[in-house]
């Protein structure tokens, strides 16, 4: 899944875009963020394609796509929606507390890690999260599934 969404290109475009363990959110992420520093134009090539997909590397599961916005992946569509919505949620977060000029409370890498281990052992969450989603479409906007 691929977006140009608000506060994950905001991210992808400080010169420091690193997602710090602050939160649940942020350290979901810990370790499993890679970085495409090299922006080079519209993505409009099968070459550039091969390039950015070999940056995702062992573990990865979110490319932020310096100057451009990030990029998802999962086991399944429920899977790279629920990365997609957590890294958005989670870039907003670190954005909010730089906005306030304190500095950020970061945990420890081992705290960090542990948290991103628990999230990734949470089992039918992505499944759940989408479900949910679609129900409230099903209730509200019935056409989308046409």
């Amino acid at each position: 899944m691929h977006l140009h969404s608000k506060f994950a290109t905001a991210l992808a475009c400080l010169a420091d875009p690193t997602l710090h363990p602050i939160d649940m959110n942020t350290m979901r992420f810990f370790g499993r963020v890679a970085l495409d520093a090299d922006f080079s134009g519209m993505a409009l090539s099968d070459s550039e394609g091969d390039r950015v997909a070999n940056l995702m590397g062992e573990g990865k599961t979110v490319l932020l796509l310096a100057n451009h916005g990030v990029l998802a992946i999962g086991a399944s569509v429920a899977a790279a929606f629920d990365e997609m919505y957590y890294f958005e949620r989670a870039a907003e977060t670190l954005l909010t507390c730089y906005a306030t000029g304190k500095p950020l409370r970061v945990v420890s890498d081992d705290i960090a890690a542990l948290t991103e281990r628990q999230w990734r052992d949470y089992g039918q969450l992505a499944i759940d999260h989408l479900d949910n989603v679609k129900a409230i479409l099903d209730a509200e906007e019935p056409a989308y599934r046409r």
